[in-house]
């Protein structure tokens, strides 16, 4: 005889526990799906080789929440292929085995099989080399799930098997629509005003997920009362913003700062730190990189700038967070409203090109120190001209190899301080001229 329940847990023994609001509300049918019709919709890549029933493997390329799980799911029922889903942070090789053993039984009966696998990148270049012969023979049409860019992450033998579509990131109209049916599923309307609901789609930062979580979290409240921003604030955690320190996200945002800077845009320059910083970036890569902006990207135009950047970093290197990224700020500011050149950088481009097409020739004697009398009579040193004796401390002697053209490395531009040095230039040319042609009349 079975005994009865413990007082207090009859409710987990006559019915299950409800089901969370994202799980209700996953998408049943295609048409369901929000955000990603350049997929999904009449034209789109996906929906036309499910028209045509020429299904292929794939890799789906998105940020949290944006629905790559429910598209695999939803590609496998219309296709009517048996769906194994697999999590490559849970999984291994025996695990792949048992699907490709369960994939090839079904082929024998003439069923398909789709195997869908979350976070592929996880699985190591080994790993991903397994799926190879399976994909290629049909045995199951792959579906990899990634958040990362997958020409970094996956191998170029599986990539080169699959189709990477691109999944958008969940907009306001698309998480409008989910909130809106997230009321009609609850039979209820949200406790928001018009701008708390905004703020909310704000918070979710794109993730789908994470919007219907905090949604079902104000529902369990069980008000009525419309919640201000800032009453919302303090009932829903906001979401940090998507960021990677060692992943796409931490190359694409710096990429986004330095473009920033180089475009002479201030407000943008500023954004895109205080994304880094809010993401958890290590403020000293950050202040490297500015170093290397000032280089790089201001130059000789404003030579002050690579002070500056290094005096940021020793700033925040002395004060630590929160009072030394205030100095990033302020290199930053410096930074984008300088005078831009990159003369210098491509000079030294140039020059080692120059360096690597001309070989190991020697520099030209007279430039030579003769330290030893055999090396004197070899003419090491004869004829040399020392500069601060000549007139106007220029001798304009050559010095590039002898068997070598002068070649005018260092092109500066007409902005900052970078003028003058162009004007300096342009004077030693004349005396340089001047001496060739004394030279020549001589």
């Amino acid at each position: 005889m079975s005994k009865a329940p413990a007082s207090g847990m009859t409710g987990l023994f006559e019915a299950d526990a409800p089901r969370p609001l994202a799980d209700r509300l996953r998408p049943k049918a295609l048409s369901e799906v929000v955000g990603q019709d350049h997929l999904i919709g009449p034209e789109g890549t996906l929906r036309r080789m499910l028209d045509q029933g020429r299904l292929s493997s794939m890799i789906l390329w998105g940020g949290p929440g944006c629905g790559k799980t429910t598209l695999a799911r939803l590609v496998a029922e219309q296709s009517g292929l048996a769906f194994e889903p697999l999590s490559a942070i849970f999984s291994g090789v025996a695990d792949l085995r048992k699907v490709f053993e369960r994939a090839a039984s079904r082929r024998q009966t003439g069923q398909g099989t789709l195997l869908f696998v979350d976070e592929i990148h996880r699985f190591n270049r080994a790993q991903q080399d397994g799926f190879l012969p399976y994909v290629e023979d049909g045995t199951v049409i792959l579906i990899g799930a990634t958040t990362e860019n997958p020409s970094f992450e996956l191998n170029a033998a599986l990539l080169s098997r699959c189709q990477v579509f691109v999944l958008n990131r969940l907009d306001e109209a698309a998480m409008s629509s989910m909130l809106e049916r997230a009321e009609k599923e609850e039979q209820r309307a949200l406790p928001v005003d018009d701008e708390a609901r905004r703020a909310l789609i704000a918070m979710a930062d794109g993730d789908g997920r994470y919007l219907l979580n905090m949604v079902e979290a104000l529902f369990n409240l069980g008000t009525t009362e419309k919640m201000t921003p800032k009453k919302l604030a303090e009932v829903v955690q906001r979401r940090l913003p998507v960021y990677d320190k060692g992943q796409d996200s931490h190359y694409n945002l710096m990429s986004a700062l330095h473009k920033s800077l180089r475009g002479s845009d201030c407000d943008a320059g500023l954004y895109w730190l205080g994304r880094m910083l809010e993401g958890g970036e290590d403020p000293l890569y950050i202040a490297r990189r500015l170093v290397r902006f000032a280089y790089e990207d201001v130059g000789l135009a404003d030579p002050a700038a690579a002070h500056q950047a290094l005096m940021g970093w020793d700033t925040y290197e002395r004060l630590g967070s929160p009072e030394g990224e205030l100095a990033l700020a302020q290199v930053v500011i410096y930074l984008a409203t300088a005078p831009k050149s990159n003369a210098a950088y491509v000079a030294y481009k140039a020059a080692r090109r120059t360096a690597k097409e001309t070989g190991s020739l020697m520099p030209p004697k007279h430039i030579l120190n003769a330290p030893t009398r055999m090396m004197k009579d070899q003419g090491y040193g004869k004829g040399y001209a020392y500069d601060h004796d000549a007139q106007d401390g220029f001798s304009g002697q050559n010095y590039f190899p002898e068997t070598m053209s002068r070649v005018a490395l260092y092109q500066p531009v007409e902005r900052g301080f970078e003028r003058e040095i162009r004007k300096r230039l342009e004077y030693w040319e004349g005396l340089r001229r001047k001496r060739r042609i004394t030279e020549t009349e001589d």
